[in-house]
């Protein structure tokens, strides 16, 4: 691959990585062809790309990126290296690597790391949690809700004692009738 090839390839990383909400990098490990396949084609269906990436020039896109904390990444990247951009749902596709993980009953294709929500997570130890996260939005109208919450209490409250006032006003209104 000729100098040229390489700066085209970690320019076309680099702003795919800018415009992505996140990113998965995945080890496919052990797996045949058709096992493979099966795996791009189940993130194809959710809408998401797996692209197989050299991890030297994924090493230089991520600075080039700005992504924060770079180095971090540096331990993940050796063997080969599947990146997996994120779109709307960043956990999206840590939910298709688990299914396809208990679908195989294997431990690959192996989370080797992520960046989501601008944190990294380094080590297959946090595919569970990143099929729990929730997204900005999820959180924003959970707190809403909360916050929401008192204030509907008090409104309730406040009706219903001035329903009781009412009643016993009208109590005390045909008794003197």
């Amino acid at each position: 691959m000729t100098r040229e090839e390489k700066t085209l390839i970690i320019q076309e990383l680099t702003e795919a990585l800018r415009s992505a909400s996140g990113f998965y990098l995945i080890h496919l490990g052990p797996l045949n062809a058709e096992q493979t396949v099966a795996f791009r084609r189940m993130l194809h269906e959710k809408g998401l790309r797996v692209r197989m990436v050299k991890n030297t020039l994924l090493a230089k896109a991520l600075v080039e990126a700005h992504i924060p904390q770079p180095d971090s990444f540096q331990s993940v990247l050796h063997d080969s290296t599947a990146l997996i951009l994120c779109g709307a749902d960043p956990k999206a596709p840590a939910q298709a690597l688990e299914a396809f993980q208990k679908e195989l009953q294997k431990e690959y294709p192996a989370l080797k790391a992520a960046f989501v929500e601008e944190t990294p997570f380094i080590g297959a130890q946090y595919l569970e949690t990143l099929t729990r996260l929730k997204s900005k939005q999820d959180l924003l109208a959970e707190l809403i809700a909360r916050l929401q919450s008192p204030v509907q209490r008090l409104l309730g409250t406040l009706q219903g004692a001035g329903q009781t006032v009412a009643g016993l006003l009208q109590t005390l209104s045909e008794r003197k009738s």
